[in-house]
């Protein structure tokens, strides 16, 4: 009688449950992904080619990642974080290192700042514009 050779499965089913569940990431890292990534398309007017553009990645692989069908592995996440703020406080969050997360104040600062800029660039009222 002759043995099966290569057989790595048991005989109940057709895949092994740790491998299933390695290549599937959480459910959980692909929704928050998801939510940062449509929060940065609504507040930058960000789109799917921008996405497309930081990552190198297709427009299939985009989609299902605004979807919150699965989420961006490797190169693809490095690249994300690297150009959202969003998706890189997101991926803080889910590593549970969201104290460095940035003040939300942050924004009015910038705003004070470049009304500041803008009006040291402007000539005062006393200033004689011929002379300077």
């Amino acid at each position: 009688m002759r043995t099966k050779k290569g057989n790595l499965l048991h005989s109940k089913g057709k895949k092994l449950p740790f491998f299933d569940m390695a290549s599937q990431p959480p459910v959980g890292y692909a929704r928050a992904i998801a939510d940062a990534l449509r929060r940065e398309m609504t507040a930058d007017g960000a789109s799917a080619k921008t996405i497309m553009r930081w990552t190198g990645a297709s427009e299939r692989a985009v989609k299902g990642w605004i979807g919150g069908k699965r989420g961006p592995r490797g190169e693809h996440l490095i690249a994300l974080m690297a150009g959202s703020d969003a998706v890189f406080l997101a991926v803080l969050r889910l590593a549970r290192r969201d104290r460095f997360e940035p003040s939300p104040d942050l924004d009015a600062i910038r705003d004070h700042l470049r009304q500041a800029l803008s009006a040291l660039d402007e000539p005062g009222p006393n200033v004689d514009p011929e002379n300077t």
